[in-house]
């Protein structure tokens, strides 16, 4: 019986894992923003408030900011088909919001594959970050809603409801 080939990108014929070739694609501006949301205990945003962000620790969005962008430039150390990238532009955003943070993370590149990978990396590592700079504080807090919110530059766009 002859398999059809399956439509996940990174399977070859024989449904073996394997690395895209982005060889013949066109080099585009391709731009990515994910986003992690991350829930403290009331005690938590309030000691962050009173200290301006900080702990013993040190600044927490400044070292956040620094992690999530360090991930950015390293996705393709940890996830095994990501194409290494020359990454031109990085923006983390670390924001109270109400019950907790917002980190987004911007990625863009010229180049023949996308960056969302990149910045889900990046949104990721700096909720993670934020968490173990706040963790003497309370182990309650929660890193929720990792998302992709928009792509733009590649076969074709995504841009998550409710957002422009």
């Amino acid at each position: 019986m002859a398999r059809t080939r399956s439509a996940l990108t990174h399977l070859d014929a024989a449904n073996r894992p394997t690395m895209v070739d982005v060889g013949a694609k066109a080099v585009t501006r391709r731009e990515a923003v994910a986003e992690a949301l991350i829930r403290l205990p009331a005690t938590v945003a309030r000691e962050l408030t009173r200290t301006g962000h900080r702990t013993k620790k040190g600044p927490v969005f400044d070292t956040a900011i620094i992690a999530g962008t360090l991930a950015v430039k390293r996705t393709h150390e940890l996830i095994p088909f990501c194409h290494p990238l020359p990454v031109d532009h990085v923006r983390i955003e670390v924001v109270p919001r109400r019950g907790g943070l917002k980190v987004t993370c911007t990625v863009a590149v010229d180049h023949r594959t996308g960056v969302e990978m990149e910045a889900l990396t990046g949104a990721t590592v700096a909720a993670l970050t934020i968490y173990d700079m706040c963790k003497a504080l309370s182990h309650d807090i929660l890193i929720e809603r990792v998302q992709l919110l928009a792509k733009s530059g590649g076969k074709r766009d995504f841009h998550r409801q409710g957002r422009p």
